[in-house]
């Protein structure tokens, strides 16, 4: 069935993402149809298989090992019973493949048995139609005590083949600090190799063929790593490696990171003058930078890794960057909210409800408030001028003499007492007619 079949058969109430994950699933199959055929109808290995059907080998087997596994533990003489397939582990570390214990067994049982004691490891592996170097290094990983009584017993007879076994010493002292690095440490092979500027494969060969107690414990301690679950920062990691970006990774964003914690410039502003992907930068920080996203964020006390920062977040440091030289101004010279929002481009009402939200002193003194007529006013300009009111109420003083005498423009107070308070110039003529003074 082609995509077109297929996109006209999809449930139309599927999302768009939903249907385009189901077409890729489709071409993915499409592409590995005919290597699957092959993989489960012959006997060609893998690479065969693939240069066939125009494939590459790594992608090949991490389809097969995903969505056809059960081929593969065909493959490899194992079955998973009545449990899940993809439980079973085909390859385990520090224990030999199913496939290489039978092709090996026969020549490792003869390497095992007095009859051919006469022969070296090597003329065992060429009598059973092996490569030399590959029998005798799967013994060293497997079968180490078989090589120690093999050559035992051939020192006893006097049989002498004039060659070194074990490890060189030139080999054991280029690879001591190495050793005692792995051993010492939590770093990885390619770290210790690139440090200690000797050979990855061979440092790692030299383990696995003398140092299989450090490798054990290794493996001891990536199994528990892998059992707690919780994952630290710069600790090991059920694979052996530490969990850390890696040292490209941290060259990458080393710029747009230093932006992002030393200035409040937006990740949009960042990735633009640092040129990396936005999305990119966003999930680097997420992930090895989470205490800087808070920060910025204004969050504080334990947030969950899975929550939505969206919804805990208090003071975005771009939007206090944003407001502060508004808010210092207002600070400075207290004036109405709508005029300094004007001043610095803002929407006045955005502007009041971040003074609310953060300032809320400043806004208290800045907002309005209602007076006992139900007027609405400015709260500073009640505070203010409720001294002259007051007194404007209750006394025959003019208003031009009580303005004075508190320092007050007149025009200004007058204005805001017949605007806002038309009860108390009530009040004020009253007294005065009381007075005989109209």
């Amino acid at each position: 069935m082609d995509s077109l079949a297929i996109r006209q058969d999809l449930d139309c109430s599927l999302s768009a993402r939903e249907r385009a994950r189901l077409l890729r699933r489709h071409a993915l199959h499409c592409k590995y149809a005919r290597a699957v055929e092959l993989y489960a109808d012959t006997d060609m290995a893998l690479g065969k298989i693939a240069e066939e059907c125009g494939v590459s080998v790594g992608g090949l087997g991490q389809y097969l090992r995903r969505y056809w596994r059960e081929l593969v533990l065909r493959r490899n003489g194992m079955s998973a019973g009545e449990g899940d397939a993809h439980g079973v582990k085909i390859i385990q570390a520090g224990r030999q493949n199913a496939l290489a214990h039978e092709k090996y067994k026969n020549a490792v049982a003869a390497c095992d048995s007095l009859e051919y004691i006469d022969l070296n490891v090597s003329q065992v592996a060429r009598k059973y139609g092996f490569d030399p170097t590959a029998l005798a290094n799967f013994m060293r990983v497997h079968y180490p005590d078989t090589l120690t009584r093999r050559e035992e017993a051939r020192r006893k007879l006097g049989i002498n083949d004039n060659l070194w076994h074990g490890a060189r010493p030139e080999c054991v002292k280029q690879y001591a600090e190495a050793v005692e690095l792995y051993r010492s440490t939590d770093m990885t092979v390619p770290e210790i190799a690139d440090k200690c500027e000797v050979s990855e494969s061979g440092l790692s060969q030299h383990l696995r063929f003398y140092h299989k107690d450090v490798l054990e414990r290794k493996r001891l301690e990536r199994k528990s790593a892998k059992e707690a679950g919780e994952k630290e920062f710069g600790r090991l990691l059920g694979n052996g490696r530490k969990y850390r970006p890696s040292a490209e990774t941290e060259k990458k964003y080393a710029e747009a990171l230093k932006l992002y914690k030393d200035t409040a410039l937006t990740v949009k502003d960042i990735v633009r003058q640092t040129g990396v992907t936005a999305e990119g930068f966003r999930a680097y920080l997420h992930k090895w930078h989470r205490d800087l996203v808070l920060e910025r964020l204004g969050v504080s006390g334990d947030v969950g890794a899975n929550a939505d920062l969206r919804g805990e977040r208090r003071r975005v440091k771009t939007t206090a960057a944003k407001y502060a030289e508004a808010i210092d101004s207002l600070k400075r010279k207290p004036r109405p909210v709508a005029k300094v929002a004007a001043e610095f481009g803002f929407n006045p009402e955005v502007f009041r409800a971040y003074l609310r939200k953060h300032e809320p002193e400043l806004a208290l003194r800045h907002g309005r408030a209602r007076m006992e007529n139900g007027r609405s006013v400015s709260r500073a300009g009640m505070e203010k001028y409720s001294e002259a009111v007051r007194l404007y109420a209750t006394t025959k003083e003019s208003m031009r003499s009580i303005a004075a005498r508190l320092g007050l423009v007149y025009k200004t107070v007058d204005n805001f007492v017949r605007r806002n308070c038309p009860d108390v110039t009530a009040r004020h003529n009253e007294l005065l007619r009381q007075a005989g003074d109209i």
